[in-house]
């Protein structure tokens, strides 16, 4: 489906939509018509059914952030790799956004953007699988740029704008952030899996700190430590425990 050795830079084509449902969905559409390969990436100014983690909604206002996602070529990665693919482009967002917004903006585990105690962006990755085989991956990313007012739903959002006080063309950034994968994919390629690992764990939000965390019913209150290269946080709680993606919910100060 997608050119085995694909060197096509990430964000080549850039392609810049009105309005679609998913940014992720309309790319994975294009590669299954055999309409797009690695280094596409669709930009859109608003999202009708943008996608979030577990299910949830993403929700922005028309021509205000960066609504991307981009076509990756994964076939030098092992299946059981695939969240050296999230630490890379989460490493890419941090690159992007702290050039802007300083040295307050931490990666939190497992796909969210932060500044302070805020969330600035979120991360979608979906991986297709066929068999043994992994064909390709679509990143997902919306971060916030211009916004300034949010649904009363979301919890602690800022946007570049608040933080700097400035407007920016989301477009350009965009284009930006596509600069940053690409050099972060370049180094992943090259071996680089534990570099990045090393360098996501050193900008890992609350790390060295006691925090609140939810499962199911249960609220407790560990240190976060680490993340491991499958994705697994590791916190202190009394002792050392590890958790899976999905099996916990951070309770985050208002």
């Amino acid at each position: 489906m997608l050119p085995i050795n694909a060197k096509t830079p990430i964000g080549h084509p850039f392609l810049v939509l009105d309005q679609v449902d998913s940014t992720n969905i309309y790319a994975i559409d294009k590669v299954q018509a055999n309409l797009a390969a690695h280094g596409a990436a669709f930009f859109a100014h608003h999202q009708t059914k943008g996608k979030g983690q577990m299910g949830k909604q993403w929700k922005d206002h028309s021509g205000s952030n960066i609504l991307l996602s981009v076509v990756l070529n994964t076939h030098f990665l092992l299946i059981s790799q695939q969240f050296a693919v999230s630490i890379m482009t989460a490493l890419a967002c941090y690159d992007f956004f702290s050039q802007y917004a300083g040295e307050e903006t931490t990666l939190k585990w497992p796909n969210d953007l932060y500044w302070r105690d805020r969330k600035a962006g979120g991360i979608l990755i979906e991986n297709h699988l066929k068999g043994s085989v992994w064909q390709y991956s679509v990143l997902g990313m919306g971060i916030n740029i211009n916004q300034t007012s949010f649904d009363p739903t979301i919890q602690n959002p800022v946007s570049l704008k608040q933080i700097t006080g400035k407007t920016f063309d989301p477009v350009e950034l965009a284009k930006q952030l596509c600069a940053c994968l690409e050099h972060r994919f370049q180094a992943l390629e090259n071996g680089g899996i534990q570099i990045q690992l090393e360098a996501y764990n050193r900008i890992l939000y609350k790390r060295g700190e006691r925090v609140s965390l939810k499962k199911d019913t249960i609220l407790f209150h560990p240190i976060i430590k680490a993340v491991r290269a499958n994705g697994r946080l590791v916190v202190d709680n009394g002792i050392e425990e590890e958790y899976d993606l999905g099996q916990l919910v951070w309770v985050i100060p208002s």
